[in-house]
C-alpha cells in the first residue's frame, strides 16, 4: 500500500542520521503545528466537530505514520475499560482498581516488547509510549470522578483535598465523545504531556479563554475565543531545536559506551563523578527537546493557555508545561530538580499516588509524609516506565536520596537560613553551591541505569564509582536514626537561625497616611504571584478563579468594614491624628466602594 508519509520519513532519516523510529515521532510532533492551526479555526460552538477532528488526526498518526495498527485498539480498549468501570463501579476503591488494571495492561506490553521482540530496542516504535501517557490520563480521570462523587456525598471530606485535587474534580460524568477526544488528543498522543480531563473540557468548550479581552481575540468578522499563540509556540520550538542540535553534536563525544568501558574504570573517582554528571545532562537534552516541541504543539491548539493578566497584558501559556531545563540544572536539592522534570507526571504521582497513600493525623487532620508513601510513589513510577531492572535501580536509590534531602533540610539548612527566610547567614551562598554540586553529581550517578536498563552493566558502573551515593545515603539515614544522631540533631537545633521578629507598631510611629501610601498599589500581591515559577501559576492558584461569593455577602462584609472603621475613628477622636490621615483612610474606603459598585453593576449586566 502506497504511503507517502513513510517515503518522506525514510528520506528524512537518511539525511538527518536519526533512526526511523525517532523520525516518526518527530514527524508527528511537527505535523501538530499546521493541524492545530486548522483546529483552532473550527468555530467555537462546533464542539462535536472538534472532538471528531482530534480523533481523526490521532488515527492518521497511529495508522499511517507510526504504523502500529494494533496500537489503536489497545488504546481504545484501555479507554473503554476505564469509561465503563469508573461510571458503574462506585466504590471508594474504584480509583485503585482502575489504576492497578491500567498498570497491568501496560505491564503486559512492556513484557512483550522486552521478551517477545527479537532484540529489545528501547528506541523502537510500539504502543507502550502512548499507553504510558494514557495510563496517567485515565487513572487521573478515575480519581477526579471519585472526588466529584465525594463532593456530592461528603463535602467535609471533599474539603480535605488539596486545591489541585478539588479543582480537577469531575462533578458530572462526561459524554463518550468528549471523553474519547480527551483520550486521543493528538498533541500529546505519543510523547505527552498528560493533563486532566477538567483541563480538556474547559479547553474544548473554550471556557478557559473567557478572560481573554475582546480586542485580543483574533478573527476579522467573527471573533474566536482562542487567542493567537504563534510567538510563544515558536519560542518553545526554538528551545527544542537548541537542545536537539546540542544533543546531536555532543552525543558522539560524551558516550555511555565509554562509561561502560575498561578505560573508564582506570580514571580517578573525581573524574568519574564529573563525567557521569555531564553524561546525565546529555541524556536529558533529548527529553528537553522533545517535550519543548510537544508543548509548542499544544500551545498552538490553545490547550497551553493558562490565564490573562489584565494589568500587564501578558498571557500565560504554561498549563501543560512539562520541563524547565534551567530549574533542573540549577536545582540545589532533589525536590527542586524533581519539580522541574516531567512536571505533569510528577503532578500525577504527587496528587494521585503519594498524597492518596499518606495517612492523616487523627488530631490535626493533616496528611503525614512517610517513607512508605515515598517508596510506593517511586515504585509506581518505575513500574510505569517498564520492567527493565535499570528503572528500579534508579528509582529506589532516588527514594533514598529524597529522604536524605529531607534530613539535611531539617537539620543543616536552618544553620544558614531561618525557616521564613528573614535571617540569612553570610555563608548561605556556600551552602547553596555545595548543595547544587552534590545534588547534580548524585543525579549523574543514579540516572545511568535508567539509560542502560540492564542490571549487570548498571551494577558494574556503580561499582567503579564505589557506590558513593548509596553509601552516603545509608550512612546519613543510619546516623540520624541512631541515638548519637538524635543527640547531634538536638545539638544542631541550638544553632539554628531564628526568624527576625518584625518590629512592633508602637516601637516606631507610622502614620496612616504612610501606610496608605505604602499599600496603595493594587499590584503588590500580583507582583509576588508573578515571581513564582511560571509552571506553578496554575489556574486554581489565581484569585480570580476562586468561587465568587454571593452579592449579599459582599455587601454585608463591606458594611461591616465601614462600621468598624467609623467606630475606630470615634474611639480615637482624642488621639492626635492628622486630619489628612483620616481623609486618606476615607478616600481608600471610597475607592473600595467604587470597585464594589463597579463589580455589582457588571454582575447585574451579566
Amino acid at each position: 500500500m502506497y504511503n507517502p508519509f513513510q517515503l518522506a520519513i525514510a528520506r528524512f532519516s537518511g539525511f538527518s542520521g536519526l533512526d526511523e523510529g525517532s523520525c516518526k515521532i518527530l514527524t508527528c510532533l511537527l505535523l501538530s503545528f499546521p493541524l492545530s492551526a486548522i483546529f483552532k479555526r473550527i468555530p467555537d460552538q462546533k464542539i462535536h466537530l472538534k472532538n471528531y477532528y482530534i480523533i481523526a488526526v490521532s488515527a492518521v498518526y497511529i495508522f499511517l505514520i507510526l504504523e502500529i495498527w494494533s496500537g489503536f485498539f489497545v488504546l481504545l480498549f484501555n479507554a473503554l475499560f476505564t469509561f465503563v468501570l469508573v461510571k458503574y463501579y462506585k466504590s471508594r476503591l474504584m480509583p485503585w482498581v482502575n489504576l492497578i488494571a491500567l498498570m497491568l495492561f501496560l505491564c503486559v506490553n512492556h513484557l512483550k516488547a522486552q521478551f517477545l521482540a527479537p532484540e529489545y530496542d528501547p528506541s523502537a516504535i510500539d504502543i507502550t509510549g502512548a499507553q504510558m501517557v494514557l495510563v496517567i490520563k485515565l487513572s487521573s480521570f478515575g480519581w477526579s470522578v471519585s472526588d466529584g462523587r465525594l463532593y456530592h456525598k461528603d463535602i467535609d471530606k471533599f474539603n480535605q483535598l488539596n486545591t489541585y485535587q478539588k479543582s480537577r474534580a469531575i462533578l458530572k460524568y462526561p459524554p463518550i465523545l468528549y471523553y474519547l477526544g480527551y483520550v486521543f488528543f493528538y498533541g500529546s498522543l505519543v510523547t505527552g504531556p498528560s493533563f486532566d480531563y477538567s483541563d480538556y473540557e474547559k479547553f474544548i468548550l473554550t471556557d478557559i479563554f473567557n478572560d481573554v479581552p475582546l480586542e485580543k481575540r483574533p478573527g476579522r468578522f467573527s471573533k474566536r475565543k482562542i487567542p493567537r499563540s504563534g510567538r510563544v509556540a515558536l519560542n518553545r520550538v526554538a528551545q527544542g531545536a537548541f537542545w536537539a542540535v546540542l544533543w546531536i553534536y555532543i552525543k558522539p563525544i560524551i558516550t555511555l559506551d565509554y562509561a561502560l568501558s575498561f578505560e573508564f574504570t582506570q580514571q580517578s573517582i573525581f573524574y568519574k563523578i564529573i563525567f557521569l554528571w555531564i553524561l546525565g545532562i546529555v541524556h536529558r537534552m533529548k527529553y528537553y527537546s522533545v517535550w519543548s516541541i510537544s508543548e509548542a504543539g499544544c500551545i498552538v491548539a490553545g490547550l497551553g493557555y493558562n490565564g490573562y493578566d489584565s494589568r500587564t497584558g501578558k498571557m500565560y501559556w504554561n498549563r501543560v508545561q512539562n520541563i524547565d531545563p534551567y530549574a533542573f540544572e540549577t536545582g540545589q536539592n532533589v525536590h527542586d530538580c524533581l519539580e522541574a522534570w516531567n512536571m505533569n507526571t510528577n503532578k500525577w504521582l504527587k496528587n494521585y499516588i503519594y498524597l492518596r497513600t499518606c495517612k492523616r493525623d487523627p488530631t490535626t487532620g493533616q496528611l503525614k509524609p512517610g517513607m512508605l508513601p515515598t517508596f510506593l510513589t517511586f515504585f509506581t513510577s518505575a513500574f510505569w516506565h517498564g520492567t527493565m531492572p535499570g528503572y528500579y535501580m534508579t528509582f529506589i536509590i532516588g527514594a533514598f536520596m529524597q529522604t536524605v534531602g529531607k534530613i539535611f533540610r531539617r537539620n543543616l539548612r536552618p544553620l544558614f537560613c531561618s525557616k521564613d527566610g528573614s535571617n540569612v547567614s553570610k555563608y548561605k551562598f556556600l551552602y547553596d553551591v555545595i548543595g547544587w554540586f552534590v545534588t547534580q553529581s548524585a543525579f549523574g550517578y543514579i540516572v545511568q541505569p535508567f539509560m542502560i536498563l540492564r542490571f549487570v552493566p548498571s551494577f558494574n558502573l556503580w561499582k567503579t564509582c564505589y557506590f558513593w551515593v548509596h553509601i552516603s545515603c545509608v550512612a546519613t539515614i543510619v546516623f540520624f536514626d541512631s541515638p548519637l544522631g538524635k543527640r547531634a540533631s538536638k545539638k544542631l537545633q541550638t544553632y539554628h537561625l531564628q526568624p527576625i521578629k518584625a518590629a512592633k507598631v508602637q516601637d516606631k510611629e507610622i502614620s496612616l497616611a504612610q501606610l496608605r501610601e505604602h499599600y496603595n498599589s493594587a499590584t503588590d500581591l500580583h507582583d509576588i504571584v508573578r515571581k513564582l515559577p511560571e509552571f506553578d501559576n496554575q489556574e486554581e492558584l489565581q484569585v480570580e478563579n476562586f468561587v465568587v461569593p454571593d452579592i449579599q455577602e459582599i455587601k454585608d462584609n463591606y458594611d461591616k468594614l465601614t462600621n468598624e472603621v467609623d467606630e475606630w475613628v470615634k474611639a480615637n477622636e482624642n488621639v492626635a491624628i492628622d486630619q489628612a490621615e483620616i481623609d486618606a483612610l476615607h478616600s481608600a474606603l471610597a475607592n473600595i466602594e467604587k470597585d464594589v459598585r463597579y463589580y455589582l453593576e457588571n454582575k447585574k449586566a451579566d
